[in-house]
């Protein structure tokens, strides 16, 4: 039964998440902006903060919760006021100098990511934007990198990415733990939740609903073209969304509403279309999900996106284990083939700098998908979607479509024909190997159309995977 019960829970999660109730946008430019979101497949995610000077987990330190994720650590873990106000002095000392977003940007548009969404503020209310709104933020006199000419580093990042042509989105976090209109001094923090109740005090809430309001504003007006405003921390809700199946919504006791509809106008008076994602919110506001470290074993009827580490830790953690590049290639054509994107999230080191590991990765997922990529961007899931090693995707004009084949090793040269199962066809053109010249021959048998893959072509192999080009016939007609 133990072993059986990681299977249970992913399967439950796989039917809720394929169940949930997604309200899709009315706004025709939301809707046009949306797809083209759809077709950027790749982008990448960046949790950034003075945690990363402990290396420790983003933010959760510091919540009063017995969960492995809020563990603390360290010589002042035995107290937990004494560690909170030793996490808030690491503004002191935060002084990223190697900060270098052009770098970051370069790499990431090699690798064939498409947008990129950065955390301006995380739950712990550090801001790494220049807020006017509090003076625990990057650019406080208190923190050492405030006299670097990059201080504002969320300004320097979208910008830097921007100019590498990619599409920019904040993460801005709807708690915030350092407020005292969130966490009120008067009463201890109990959990993650607001720890006051905000109908007992409705003017303490209200000056939180204005800060935030406030925040986001800055971030709408102040730093260019926005394209994603992407809402962290799904606990500040309605209290009539609670979904009670879901266990750490049933942790929510009091009204958390910080009026959305109010925000969401505010943002797109400034950027018109803007995409917003208030994560696990169900409703108008979430134009597209999130699943968290999982891949949906079918295809979602609705737009979605999986967030995933590149390592082990959302933030930087040192000698964190890297995927390999294999398993990423894997990750994105899986999730791709089954109509979603990849958000993959790499953690800065306090320095600023990008584990060595990161770059490497990234220059050999762009490898590929120089030659490879026309079967991911502005693709649409095909059934059967996967098949063993072969993972489907079509051409929006259906005029052709992509069999992406994982080889089991990493060394594609193993690979000497692939049969297609349980496709519709129709009648084909032609079959061809991306990066490749020439045409495959192909024959039609009673378990599908095998291609067969001669011992010439093994020096246009990509590693990791190979990619058929499939065009029907129809598409010359």
């Amino acid at each position: 039964m133990k072993k059986l019960l990681p299977l249970l829970l992913f399967l439950i999660s796989c039917s809720a998440l394929s169940q949930h109730k997604y309200v899709a946008p009315t706004d025709s430019l939301v809707v046009q902006h949306l797809e083209q979101w759809k077709d950027y497949k790749f982008g990448l995610l960046m949790h950034w903060g003075t945690y990363s000077q402990w290396g420790i987990v983003e933010s959760w330190s510091i919540c009063p919760e017995d969960e492995g994720w809020c563990e603390r650590r360290g010589p002042y873990a035995k107290n937990y006021f004494e560690y909170v106000k030793a996490y808030e002095n690491l503004q002191k000392t935060f002084n990223p100098v190697k900060f270098d977003p052009d770098r970051w940007a370069e790499a990431a548009s090699n690798a064939g990511m498409k947008y990129v969404i950065f955390t301006t503020k995380h739950h712990d209310g550090f801001c790494m934007f220049d807020t006017k709104q509090t003076d625990y933020k990057i650019t406080s006199p208190n923190t050492p990198f405030s006299s670097n000419a990059k201080s504002n580093i969320a300004k320097e990042v979208f910008e830097a990415f921007r100019k590498k042509g990619l599409v920019t989105g904040a993460y801005f976090s709807k708690p915030d733990w350092h407020t005292e209109n969130y966490w009120w001094p008067y009463f201890p923090p109990k959990d993650r939740n607001v720890n006051y109740d905000p109908l007992k005090y409705p003017e303490k809430w209200k000056a939180y609903k204005d800060f935030t309001y406030e925040q986001i504003k800055e971030l709408m007006s102040e730093y260019g073209k926005m394209d994603i405003l992407w809402l962290d921390g799904g606990w500040v809700r309605p209290f009539s969304t609670i979904d009670t199946s879901v266990e750490w919504q049933r942790g929510i006791k009091v009204e958390q509403d910080i009026d959305m509809k109010s925000i969401a106008s505010m943002a797109r008076s400034y950027q018109p279309g803007l995409i917003v994602v208030d994560r696990s919110v169900t409703g108008e506001y979430e134009n597209y999900t999130t699943p968290e470290q999982e891949v949906p074993a079918v295809p979602l009827p609705y737009p979605w996106e999986t967030c995933m580490t590149m390592a082990g830790s959302w933030s930087y953690v040192p000698n964190d284990k890297y995927k390999s590049t294999h398993q990423l290639i894997d990750l994105l054509t899986g999730i791709v083939a089954k109509g979603g994107n990849l958000l993959l999230n790499i953690g800065p080191s306090p320095e600023g700098e990008w584990d060595t590991a990161a770059y490497n990765r990234l220059k050999e997922i762009g490898e590929w998908m120089k030659i490879n990529g026309e079967s991911i961007y502005g693709t649409r899931p095909m059934p059967p979607y996967a098949q063993d090693d072969l993972r489907f995707t079509e051409a929006k004009d259906h005029h052709s479509f992509y069999a992406i084949c994982m080889s089991k090793t990493e060394n594609t040269r193993d690979i000497q024909k692939i049969i297609l199962k349980g496709i519709s066809l129709g009648r084909l053109d032609k079959v061809t190997l991306l990066g490749a010249p020439g045409v495959l021959n192909y024959r039609v048998k009673d378990e599908g159309i095998e291609v067969l893959l001669p011992a010439s072509l093994q020096k246009y192999y990509s590693r990791h995977a190979i990619v058929l080009k499939i065009i029907r016939a129809a598409a010359n007609k």
